[in-house]
């Protein structure tokens, strides 16, 4: 999902020569040059200087080249969590690979796993697969294998593999020799998800610069989960963990839906790949040398342990200069040469309420063309279309209590039918369904003097306005805004087939608007912290949130804090600018902000001062958890239309008994102050935490993470609610007394009986006083 703002973090790539051309020429001018935010400056100081063939057929496989690593990732890693069937007679299924930046491939080959119908006439019908739209293979279809699960091995030429790739399985299938309808239901093949493509690869070498970043620290071309260490000398201080904060919580916004972790490293420098190093000169990591140091700097250098491995150096003389390096890093100053020092450095406004780039505003409403990389994706073509699918991130604190739900203008265009047919616009919100629209050139109805005004009009003019309102049930974190067009194929002669293409789109000036809600949610609330960072990331920059680490952190400890940081980067799509990290003795002097805790019971001294607070407490080797029931019978709503649902009458008093390797993640309100959150990560090993960050990247286990209690046991994720008794946001006081009283309707019939009870006094004595005053007049 992309907006305006979000241009701090996408990279204008100069287009590549392909992997077979850069092996030959050893050019390396590829890279990322970043947008310069306006309120960040810098002058870069260098400090060193530092046409493809492809066979219509497959050919042999080359031989694996010294040093030849080897990757294998399903077409569910791939991003096609889903059974392929394609359908009539040119079925097409397309699959998108990337080849990072600093890798040539030798060799490639899919292993396809498939199956097909058995009403395929062998000599007419086979699957065609294409690699970047050339011809590798072409797969018969014996009528002795039909209907059973095949397995083939496809070589592809790594000549042919470029920087963005894609492969394309086809299905020409024929049933009869005769007239054929071509959407018949015995034309089919189904490509299973655990089909994979195996690459063999050779590490490719990068210059020093910084023009290439992120790469290759970070690259967009690689889908897997980025695991980057982060090195430091001896015990970081608070002012060098708070910038390397900032720089991890950038990654973590680059790595998004993919994951990242920032494992630290204390005085050494990793055997192999990529690692940052956060330091000043007089703490410099073993091994290393530093550039000359005058003010805050960025560099790029060699891993001395690994020949293709990078270390990337954010520098400085003191805590405020590597703040400055870290933040002019993540704001995208222009950056070139191994080394550069940043000047000219200007201070950026604090972020406001919601206005994290990632979030769908809620002060005004958003064109989808905002939410989209290329309007190009709002568009499909065919009878047999494929989704339009639009990101809608939103904030988990939507009031949307006696809401008919969001409103959306819709404006769409479609080829228009030929007559009256079935054909539709399906809406859906992820997999629940919202409604449909017919496609027959006119708006749907929503009365009976609508339709017949549309009766009046002319059909066909485009694009249709429709108004829809969303469900907010069916709503989740990361919610997927689905439209699926359904042309209902005219029906043709026999043996003719005159009827034209259809094409559909959905109009870049469609707009959500949730400029109407209220922002108030009952907490504490794990699916919220789990799903968006929330309440934290409420402010983008984090600069109402401090994060509490034991008094002697130990390196497990400072790779937690990175991860969690890295994690509401990927939330927000913006650096935590102004995190603070601070020692469990320092709390007091932070009691107005938000709190994450991490530590032992042993390491942490805020487990016990805070005890009374905790949603669990110790009996014996025992902790015991107080929870409401409803996690048990429902879960809640991403956006709930009562901010009170899990203030249910019925609890239950469980005993809970962590093994030494369990992990519990707490939500309470601070004891500090009413009305802010605490989320604490505790585990008698800081090293299992770990196991937590695996569950929150795995979206079927980030679903468990609800109520004030989430326990990771193994690799089973336990959640727990206690009664929830506080509130955090703000209603309009009108809307905050029709809501209360709505949940309390004993307390309101008890005001409603006072308020006549004390009607009728006031009448009563009124009435006295008008009859004394007709006595005396007649007397």
């Amino acid at each position: 999902m992309t907006r305006r703002d979000r241009s701090l973090f996408r990279p204008v790539r100069v287009p590549r020569p392909s992997a077979a051309a850069v092996a030959f020429t050893l050019t390396l001018l590829c890279g990322a040059v970043y947008a310069q935010d306006p309120a960040v400056s810098a002058t870069a100081t260098p400090v060193a200087a530092p046409a493809d063939a492809a066979p219509a057929v497959p050919v042999p496989p080359a031989a694996p080249a010294a040093g030849s690593r080897q990757s294998r990732a399903t077409l569910k890693q791939l991003g096609i969590d889903y059974e392929i069937t394609l359908r009539g007679i040119q079925g097409t299924a397309g699959v998108p690979f990337s080849i990072r930046n600093d890798q040539v491939v030798d060799r490639a080959s899919l292993h396809l796993k498939y199956s097909y119908s058995p009403a395929l006439l062998p000599d007419l019908s086979h699957l065609k697969v294409t690699v970047n739209d050339v011809t590798v293979a072409t797969l018969p279809t014996p009528v002795d294998q039909a209907g059973r699960m095949i397995e083939r091995d496809i070589d592809i030429d790594p000549r042919m593999i470029i920087d963005y790739n894609r492969i394309n399985l086809q299905l020409i299938g024929h049933y009869t020799r005769e007239c054929e309808d071509p959407d018949h239901t015995s034309l089919w093949a189904n490509i299973d998800r655990a089909s994979y493509l195996e690459l063999g690869w050779a590490p490719l070498q990068l210059t020093n610069d910084l023009s290439l970043l992120p790469v290759p620290f970070f690259d967009a071309r690689d889908t897997n989960r980025l695991e980057l260490p982060f090195v430091f000398t001896g015990q970081p201080g608070q002012g060098l963990l708070q910038s390397a904060g900032i720089v991890s919580s950038w990654f973590g916004a680059l790595a998004g839906y993919r994951g990242a972790l920032f494992p630290a490293s204390i005085d050494t420098v990793p055997l192999e790949g990529n690692a940052v190093v956060v330091a000043t000169p007089r703490n410099p990591p073993a091994g290393l040398v530093l550039p000359d140091i005058s003010g805050p700097t960025l560099a790029v250098i060699a891993n001395p342990n690994d020949a293709n491995g990078k270390l990337l150096l954010v520098l400085g003389r003191d805590d405020g200069e590597l703040r400055i390096a870290a933040t002019a890093l993540t704001l995208g100053a222009p950056l070139s040469g191994p080394t550069a020092s940043i000047g000219d450095f200007k201070e950026i406004a604090p972020r406001k309420p919601y206005d994290a780039p990632n979030w769908i505003p809620s002060d005004r409403p958003v064109r989808v063309s905002e939410l989209v990389q290329q309007t190009s994706e709002l568009n499909v073509v065919g009878y047999h279309p494929d989704l339009i699918r639009i990101g809608l991130q939103l904030p988990p604190d939507l009031f949307v209590w006696r809401r008919d739900g969001i409103p959306l203008d819709l404006r769409y265009r479609y080829t228009l039918p030929e007559g009256a047919d079935k054909s539709a616009l399906n809406i859906s919100i992820n997999d629940a369904f919202v409604t449909t629209l017919p496609l027959n050139g006119r708006p749907a109805p929503r009365s009976v003097s609508d339709m017949l005004w549309n009766k009046l009009k002319a059909p066909g003019a485009m694009p249709i306005q429709q108004k829809v309102m969303l469900p907010t049930g069916p709503f989740s974190s990361n919610s997927q805004l689905r439209f699926h067009f359904f042309f209902d194929r005219p029906q043709a002669a026999e043996c003719k087939n005159t009827f034209p293409d259809v094409s559909a789109a959905i109009d870049g000036d469609t707009s959500i608007d949730l400029s109407g809600f209220d922002h108030y949610m009952a907490m504490p609330n794990l699916a919220a912290f789990g799903n968006a960072g929330y309440p934290f990331t409420r402010l983008a920059d984090l600069s109402e949130t401090v994060l509490v680490l034991p008094d002697n952190p130990n390196a497990d400890d400072v790779g937690n804090v990175l991860t969690l940081l890295g994690r509401m980067g990927a939330s927000t799509g913006y650096p935590a600018l102004r995190n603070r990290i601070i020692a469990a003795r320092q709390v007091g002097e932070h009691a107005d902000q938000d709190l994450v805790v991490l530590g032992s019971r042993r390491s942490q001294p805020l487990f016990g001062e805070w005890a009374a607070h905790l949603p669990i407490g110790e009996a014996g080797q025992s902790r015991r958890v107080q929870l409401s029931d409803w996690v048990f019978e429902r879960m809640p709503s991403f956006l709930s239309p009562d901010a009170r649902r899990t203030d249910l009458p019925t609890t239950a008093e469980v005993s809970v008994r962590p093994d030494a390797g369990d992990v519990v993640l707490m939500g309470f309100e601070s004891p500090l102050r009413k009305g802010r959150s605490v989320v604490a990560v505790m585990a008698d090993d800081p090293a299992q935490v770990n196991r937590l960050f695996e569950a929150w990247f795995d979206p079927d286990r980030l679903r468990d993470f609800q109520g004030s209690v989430v326990l990771l046991q193994k690799d089973k994720v336990r959640s727990l609610a206690g009664n929830q008794n506080y509130y955090v946001g703000h209603l309009p006081p009108l809307t905050w007394l029709r809501w209360y009283f709505s949940q309390s309707p004993l307390l309101l019939a008890a005001f409603v009986g006072l308020g006549c009870l004390l009607l009728a006094l006031i009448a009563r004595w009124l009435l006295k006083r008008n009859a004394k005053a007709r006595i005396g007049m007649s007397g």
